[in-house]
C-alpha cells in the first residue's frame, strides 16, 4: 500500500471523529452557534469526500493480487460516510424544529410531532433500503444457484449421450459378431454332415 493512502486513511480517521463529535453537539447549541457548526460540518463532509475520491484512486494502482483487502477497506469507509451524513441530516432536522420552536412559541409542540414523524420516515425508508438489499443479494444468489444447476444438467447430458453412444456401438458390435458366428455355423453344419455320412457308408455292410 502506498504512502499516500496511509496518509490519506489517517487524514480520513481523524476529519470523521471530529465530524461526528461536531454532529451529537449540534442540536444543544444556541441558534448562531448551531448554523456556524452545521456550515462547518458541511465543509469537513465535503473534505471526508474528497479523500475517498483520493484513496479510490491509490487503491486503482495497487496490483490486481493485493487489491481485494483495501477494496473491502474502501466500501467500510464509504458506509462510514453515509453514515455520518444520515445522523447529519437527523441533526440539520432537529436544529431546524428547534430554530421554528424558538419563533412560534406555542407552535412548538407541533413541529416536535413533525420532527418524530420525519425521523420515522427516515428509518422507515432505511428499513426499506436494508430489505431492498437483502432481496437483490438472494436474488444474485439464487442466479448463481440456477447457472450452477444449468452447468450440471448439461454436463449429464453430455454424459447420458456419450453413454448412448457407446450403448449403441455396443449393440452394433454384437449385431456384427452374431452374424459371424451364423455365417461360421452355417459353414460348419455341411461339412459335418458329409463326414457323417461317409462313416455310415463304410459301416454298411457289403452284399454279394
Amino acid at each position: 500500500m502506498s504512502a499516500d493512502f496511509e496518509g490519506y486513511e489517517q487524514d480520513f480517521a481523524v476529519l470523521t471523529a471530529e465530524i461526528t463529535s461536531k454532529i451529537s453537539r449540534v442540536p444543544r447549541l444556541p441558534p448562531d452557534e448551531k448554523k456556524q457548526m452545521v456550515a462547518n460540518v458541511e465543509k469537513q463532509l465535503e473534505e471526508a469526500r474528497e479523500l475517498l475520491e483520493q484513496m479510490d484512486l491509490e487503491v486503482r494502482e495497487i496490483p490486481p493480487q493485493s487489491r481485494g483487502m483495501y477494496s473491502n477497506r474502501m466500501r467500510s469507509y464509504k458506509q462510514e460516510m453515509g453514515k455520518l451524513e444520515t445522523d447529519f441530516k437527523r441533526s440539520r432536522i432537529a436544529y431546524s424544529d428547534e430554530v421554528r420552536n424558538e419563533l412560534l412559541g406555542d407552535a412548538g409542540n407541533s413541529s416536535e410531532n413533525q420532527r418524530a414523524h420525519l425521523l420515522d420516515n427516515t428509518e422507515r425508508l432505511e428499513r426499506s433500503s436494508r430489505r431492498l438489499e437483502a432481496g437483490y443479494q438472494i436474488a444474485v444468489e439464487t442466479e448463481q444457484i440456477g447457472q450452477e444447476m444449468l452447468e450440471n444438467l448439461s454436463h449429464d447430458r453430455e454424459r447420458i449421450q456419450r453413454a448412448r453412444e457407446r450403448l449403441r456401438e455396443t449393440d452394433a458390435n454384437l449385431g456384427k459378431s452374431s452374424r459371424i458366428l451364423t455365417g461360421m455355423l452355417r459353414r460348419t453344419k455341411p461339412e459335418s454332415s458329409q463326414g457323417q455320412k461317409f462313416i455310415e457308408t463304410r459301416r454298411a455292410p457289403q452284399r454279394c
